[in-house]
């Protein structure tokens, strides 16, 4: 089973009365509420020698001379934050209670309170170009003159505010069209494509305005963004974030970079894995180290590391024993069956034990866990299967033990 071959001896515990009580200490079972449990938080479940290695938390953006930093940088990686939401364009700064910054397109906020635990919002920044007064029948002059076109535009611009009447929003929708009664506004033809293929209101949010133009681009707000068209070309991206930046007159300039690494994806991939099967000895005593400390265990011949893993060793109330000891029995595989403290256990065919105390603590391998580095046993030494069966080939009875913190 698990990988492994040969011939397997596979007694019953219950047919060995003396031992009984021996193995009933020596199990490394999980209670059964822990049974199941699989991987644990920001703890590795397999051997590393990249302990030292963390992805940047800040990092430093050239093109805007800005950070980004925490869980902002998170969100912006983890969303095509450059093509989504562009580069930062201001250091963080408070507003209205919350800590925020303004990229090209969108403006982040923190919201460390979120019953969702959605901490990180994109500001509802189209909503900030609302005109204070819109006149639903405000004048539209004659044509004549670039003044009267401009005004005329303007005009149009702030009546695209206004919701649809009841008429034109009981229309069906099609392929082209598309009503939005969230916020009584429609999207239509390339904008609607746009917004629908990224979420609709997961990205931009819903449409704020109908489609107006301004010196022959095409333009709608959303509450999140403002999308541009011309001929010829697709829909687009305004940098809204920029223009809400100039309007309120906020700081942009560079900041120091100082020791806060340049942006690059490399900087999060971690460094390859290094080999970690059997190392080749110096031909001397084969022994091996527990830490309890950082769950962690070495097989040395000599002063030479030849094979590491993390471990589960005895929870809390169920300590693993400390001190020198020295393997003085081995099975390939047996049932273990018994109450330890008022918790019952059966787990079968428990593979590559070996025993190094009278009381039955053993390393062992665990199939029925993936937990290693957290302390998860009876007293016992959880070994990962792969590793428990070399382990059990290279010691031999007699093997010494460390055990420390």
């Amino acid at each position: 089973m698990h990988g492994r071959s040969g011939v397997r001896w596979s007694p019953r515990i219950h047919a060995y009365a003396p031992l009984v009580a021996l193995v009933a200490v020596a199990t490394l079972l999980l209670t059964p509420s822990l049974a199941v449990a699989q991987g644990s938080a920001g703890r590795a479940v397999q051997p590393s020698r990249n302990v030292d290695w963390s992805p940047p938390t800040t990092v430093y953006i050239p093109d805007t001379g800005q950070t980004i930093d925490g869980v902002f940088l998170d969100f912006w990686r983890n969303n095509d934050g450059i093509d989504n939401y562009g580069n930062p364009i201001t250091p963080e700064l408070q507003e209205n209670g919350h800590t925020v910054q303004y990229y090209q397109y969108a403006r982040f906020e923190y919201w460390p309170d979120d019953p969702d635990g959605n901490v990180v919002h994109i500001g509802n920044i189209g909503q900030e170009l609302r005109p204070q007064v819109v006149l639903r029948t405000s004048a539209i002059a004659p044509t004549g003159t670039s003044t009267t076109d401009s005004s005329n535009e303007l005009a149009k611009m702030e009546r695209a505010w206004l919701p649809l009447d009841q008429k034109t929003a009981s229309k069906p929708n099609t392929d082209t069209w598309r009503y939005v009664p969230e916020s009584k506004h429609s999207v239509q033809w390339g904008f609607k494509a746009f917004w629908e293929s990224d979420g609709m209101a997961d990205y931009l949010g819903n449409p704020l305005t109908e489609e107006f133009i301004l010196s022959g681009t095409t333009y709608q707000i959303f509450e999140r963004g403002e999308l541009a068209w011309q001929q010829k070309k697709d829909p687009w991206l305004v940098p809204l974030g920029e223009q809400l930046v100039k309007r309120y007159k906020l700081d942009t300039s560079p900041q120091d970079q100082g020791d806060i690494p340049t942006y690059d994806e490399s900087l999060f991939v971690p460094p390859p894995e290094p080999d970690l099967g059997p190392r080749t000895g110096n031909g001397g005593e084969h022994w091996i180290e527990v830490n309890l400390s950082t769950q962690y265990l070495i097989a040395w011949e000599g002063d030479v590391d030849v094979n590491e893993t993390y471990v589960s060793t005895g929870r809390p109330g169920f300590d693993t024993p400390t001190g020198t000891f020295y393997i003085n029995s081995k099975l390939d595989e047996t049932d273990m069956e018994g109450v330890i403290n008022g918790e019952y256990y059966d787990v079968p065919s428990v593979p590559w034990v070996m025993y190094f105390t009278d009381l039955g603590h053993a390393l062992h391998g665990t199939y029925w866990h993936n937990n290693f580095g957290e302390t998860m046993s009876h007293g016992c030494v959880n070994l990962p299967m792969d590793f428990a069966e070399w382990l059990y080939g290279w010691a031999d009875i007699g093997t010494r033990v460390e055990i420390h913190y």
